[in-house]
């Protein structure tokens, strides 16, 4: 520990300890652009200067070291006119339409020039001027509104290891784009939206689909029905300023309605078929001899990711679809026939915490009778965006339960929302099916965490089985190389491409705070615990729909409506 002085209070740091991160230990708020925790500092923005006795010129606190002995001063004129100077640089070179920003009220930038009260141009000059590329099914990039911070580039490079994005040219001309500049839906982009969560203006956002929404909700031939991840309901409150980890589930629910869904229904409900069949197909993999290791197939950027970059590995994805898109096919058919609807009229409309779902959703194979499974897919953002603009205050709402029969689910189906959450449930109902009894713990603490890579062996009627959990789709390529070498010792892998899971998703309410993703996770694990029914196969709806509709897990019918095919995108990327 050495000593040192911010701001004329005395502070002791660790040795090797930044300023920035010193001045944060005794509540001293620094601003910043560019620093982004746990990551190597750039220094690039020097939003974050301050003034060091000794030193001629203002240091960046993100990337300097404390040493024994250092005077700093973190607010001093010199330092606020710096400050100051570049924050009017930067707005002089952004739109200024604020008013009509999808960011408006919640932009880094909008808050650092009400921090240093800017309330005139004084620098006009050329400003840059990019087209708005608009080519993914999810993601939108509006360079002209990029500062240049460099957040989405380490976001997509050294976290998500993609690299769809970078910095390109110098000076004035300098731009974050994708390769040779063209559109992000031929780029790496696997469009998880992390990008989008870092970024401090709007240069980054998703491609909304509150249009096609609306305008479903005021078709009167259209019978529009909602459904809700489970990630939602435990981040939705940061919106209201409701306590971290709330789960808002009933007033979720209310607010739809409201909203004027005819139906609204629990993802989780598929949750818990997905299960069923996964846990079917994994055994009969096991059992046969068949393709091993399997990889879980609910989030839809891991499985856009092997398909652009390791297609020979397809055949160890599990076939099953995400759960959104199984409730969306029963919807159109076993739901449809039960009520009499022609599945024509029937809008399916997903509430869920990912952007990549809209690409899903867009995808052919995800389709049946050239309908598709869910015709429009909301994030929690954009839903926000809705109840406000509806008028609907949500903290004042009372809550209620979802309809049935596609409202039911058990504790297994609400942690799939998290990381190690699908392989927890699977194996409770796996070993169930295997071994005709429930496991003695319910809960699999070894498949918990946010670690990158957590591991298992569960013996399942005298086989052991060895599991693994892959946290973010940055640390998935140690995985695949060892099934290419034929060295893998797994025989089922969970893969998230968010950090954290779902509840990380790239549609979640923005934030720069780790203890919101600890909050949101545990608000999950709460949902599970207090539940009567914590496996899937215990959901009694899900049993009837076999018992009437689907037949077996895995069999015919089955087959043909809740599991799809994949596509090489290597080829289509490259042309071929």
């Amino acid at each position: 520990m050495i000593e040192m002085v911010i701001n004329n209070i005395k502070v002791k740091a660790e040795e090797g300890m930044t300023i920035l991160d010193a001045a944060k230990s005794v509540g001293i708020h620094i601003p910043t652009l560019c620093h982004m925790k746990d990551l190597f500092p750039t220094g690039a923005c020097r939003i974050c200067v301050v003034e060091v006795d000794g030193m001629r010129g203002l240091t960046p606190a993100c990337a300097y070291p404390v040493l024994a002995g250092m005077n700093v001063e973190t607010n001093s004129q010199r330092v606020r006119i710096a400050r100051k100077t570049i924050v009017e640089l930067l707005i002089e070179n952004h739109p200024q339409d604020c008013l009509v920003c999808v960011r408006n009220k919640n932009c880094e930038l909008q808050d650092l020039s009400e921090r240093y009260n800017i309330r005139e141009h004084r620098y006009v000059g050329e400003s840059k001027d990019h087209a708005i590329d608009i080519s993914s099914a999810s993601v939108e990039r509006d360079p002209a509104k990029c500062i240049l911070c460099g957040r989405c580039v380490r976001a997509c490079g050294d976290i998500q290891k993609i690299g769809a994005i970078d910095f390109t040219n110098r000076g004035f001309k300098s731009n974050v784009t994708t390769p040779f500049n063209k559109g992000l839906n031929i780029s790496d982009c696997i469009l998880c939206g992390q990008c989008i969560l870092v970024c401090p203006t709007a240069a980054l956002r998703e491609k909304s689909h509150a249009k096609e929404v609306m305008s479903a909700l005021r078709d009167k031939k259209k019978y529009v029905i909602v459904q809700i991840a489970p990630a939602v309901r435990a981040s939705i409150g940061e919106e209201y300023n409701l306590p971290l980890g709330t789960n808002a589930t009933g007033q979720l629910v209310t607010g739809l309605r409201r909203l004027g869904f005819k139906k609204v229904f629990d993802t989780n409900f598929a949750a818990d078929l997905t299960i069923i069949e996964e846990a079917t197909e994994l055994i009969n993999r096991v059992s046969n001899n068949l393709i091993l290791p399997m990889f879980t197939s609910c989030c839809p950027g891991w499985v856009k990711y092997i398909e652009q970059n390791k297609p020979n590995l397809l055949g160890h994805v599990s076939s099953c679809k995400s759960p959104h898109e199984m409730e969306g096919a029963i919807l159109k058919s076993y739901y449809a026939k039960k009520m009499g609807i022609d599945p024509n009229n029937i809008f399916v409309v997903s509430i869920m915490p990912c952007t990549v779902k809209k690409f899903e959703s867009s995808r052919p194979e995800l389709s049946s009778d050239y309908l598709p499974d869910v015709d429009a897919v909301l994030t929690t953002r954009e839903l926000v965006r809705l109840f406000k603009m509806f008028g609907i205050d949500f903290n004042d709402l009372p809550e209620s339960e979802f309809d049935n029969p596609l409202g039911e689910s058990t504790g297994a189906a609400a942690i799939f929302g998290t990381s190690g959450g699908v392989m927890e449930a699977a194996l409770r109902t796996a070993y169930f099916k295997i071994s005709g009894r429930e496991f003695d713990n319910v809960e699999f603490q070894e498949v918990r965490g946010m670690e990158g890579i957590k591991s298992y062996l569960i013996p399942l009627n005298g086989i052991n089985v060895n599991v693994a959990v892959v946290n973010g789709i940055g640390n998935i390529k140690p995985i695949l190389d060892e099934i290419e070498n034929g060295k893998s010792k797994y025989h089922f892998i969970e893969v998230m491409a968010c950090p954290g899971g779902c509840i990380n998703g790239g549609g979640q309410p923005i934030h720069q705070q780790p203890e919101k993703i600890k909050k949101r996770v545990q608000s999950l694990y709460e949902i599970d615990s207090k539940m009567k029914k914590r496996h899937s196969h215990e959901n009694e709806s899900v049993n009837k729909l076999y018992k009437e509709f689907l037949g077996e897990p895995n069999g015919h019918i089955a087959h043909k409506i809740l599991h799809t095919t994949y596509v090489d995108r290597k080829k289509i990327l490259l042309g071929k």
